[in-house]
């Protein structure tokens, strides 16, 4: 494997033979050493995906892939400074949400009369995938997955208080049901009843999101006005603290902190992305982890409908590519690769997009995949926005500000709506 920060890929270049044309890979998911190139052994989102780049820098004739991982937490800003520096990478991973303000910008190539050069054929994706990559009629990348927010369950504590039937747990069907079985289980067994991640990155913002999407709601419209003073956020805010002002959830609880706390067998239920389902599998066969019994369910419905929040990674071009015809024909084989990989990367427990690979034995076998077959029906996102980030970004500060400092909920949605209607209409 070869790696370089994304700083010293600006400063050097590696010569790997005088035929290979180099292609500079920008990813999140975090780091893997020895992710090797068996795409079938890996474990885990780094290394799964690092396996599929290793495995095709291997294979692709005349190519060669430098991977430049960047933490999650701040990629965006790294590859917006790449871009603003005239340096992106090559190739890079981005998120759904992202398409509008980067392609409205022009920042991106499209790519839709090129992809039957290198055999990808968009009609095998999904009509949802293909819309995630869509901006304007163009095609804007090549999608990997849907990712979403899913319930993780430990069996065990979930029997200990009742509320496992015919082999499934009982989930709650209403925010009062919520707050039943959460006291249920500390009654039973002196565990929290949700772990989340309420501290750090967004994952409290995701699950009010869903909740107002439960309610046909949503924080802002088609039209660009912001729609988050409202009896539907209060509601869906109020389903949330009632568990921390009764002692059964803990807002202090950050990303690794909350994993740990459900790994560890603390907790009956985890609120995570389909990104950890292999993992978690993975973790429960361990003799040493406190998690034993683990299974995945839908995000409930405790309000009129279902939703769950949910979104698409992708691969793009940086648009000025496309005046290298070489170097672009190489970073379009090494997009085709990894869509060609599809089942692969859905082992991490993230849905396929590719229909032939949704439809196959293969990966409707994988672990834990017929437990939540209702995800991808209730998946949910706001409206396209170029202000996306930041307004996840107000979002997050304002719940945080509220469980966490103590916030009025009228205030902190007030102030949250004002924010975001001020970046809307930039």
């Amino acid at each position: 494997m070869k790696t370089i920060l994304i700083g010293a890929a600006v400063a050097a270049t590696v010569v790997t033979g005088a035929t290979a044309q180099e292609v500079t890979l920008g990813r999140f998911f975090g780091a893997c050493e020895d992710a090797g190139m068996d795409t079938k052994a890996s474990v885990g989102e780094a290394c799964i995906i690092q396996s599929i780049i290793n495995a095709a820098d291997a294979e692709i004739e005349g190519v060669s892939i430098n991977t430049l991982p960047t933490d999650w937490g701040n990629y965006y800003d790294q590859i917006k400074a790449a871009y603003a520096g005239g340096t992106p990478p090559d190739v890079h991973v981005m998120h759904r949400h992202r398409v509008p303000e980067f392609a409205g910008l022009g920042a991106l190539a499209e790519i839709s009369g090129d992809l039957e050069s290198v055999g990808i054929d968009p009609s095998d994706w999904t009509a949802s995938a293909r819309d995630a990559v869509t901006y304007e009629g163009g095609i804007y990348g090549v999608p990997m997955d849907l990712h979403a927010n899913l319930w993780h369950v430990n069996m065990d504590i979930m029997a200990e208080a009742g509320l496992v039937d015919d082999g499934a747990p009982v989930l709650p069907s209403s925010p009062e049901e919520l707050l039943e079985h959460a006291q249920m289980v500390k009654d039973a067994t002196g565990h929290n009843y949700l772990a989340a991640d309420f501290a750090q990155f967004p994952i409290g913002v995701r699950l009010v999101l869903a909740l107002m999407w439960q309610q046909d709601a949503n924080i802002f419209s088609e039209d660009g006005t912001a729609t988050i003073d409202n009896g539907a956020a209060r509601n869906a805010v109020t389903a949330i603290t009632q568990l921390f002002d009764a002692g059964l959830a803990d807002p202090q609880l950050n990303y690794a902190d909350s994993q740990q706390s459900f790994l560890n067998g603390e907790a009956a239920v985890l609120v995570n992305g389909t990104w950890v389902v292999d993992f978690y599998s993975a973790e429960a066969a361990k003799e040493e982890v406190g998690l034993d019994n683990y299974y995945v369910a839908d995000f409930p419905t405790l309000f009129e409908q279902g939703a769950t929040w949910a979104d698409t990674h992708m691969w793009a071009i940086p648009s000025p590519l496309k005046s290298d015809e070489d170097k672009y024909m190489a970073a379009l084989k090494v997009l085709a690769f990894i869509n060609d990989h599809n089942v692969d990367w859905a082992r991490t427990g993230h849905m396929a997009v590719r229909t032939s690979v949704l439809e196959s034995d293969e990966y409707n076998n994988l672990p834990h995949r017929d437990e939540y077959t209702g995800t991808a029906r209730i998946a949910r996102d706001t409206p396209p926005s170029e202000r996306y980030g930041a307004i996840q970004d107000v979002l997050n500060r304002e719940l945080q500000a509220i469980w966490l400092t103590g916030k009025p909920v009228g205030d902190a949605l007030a102030d949250a709506e004002i924010e975001v209607q001020d970046l809307l209409d930039r």
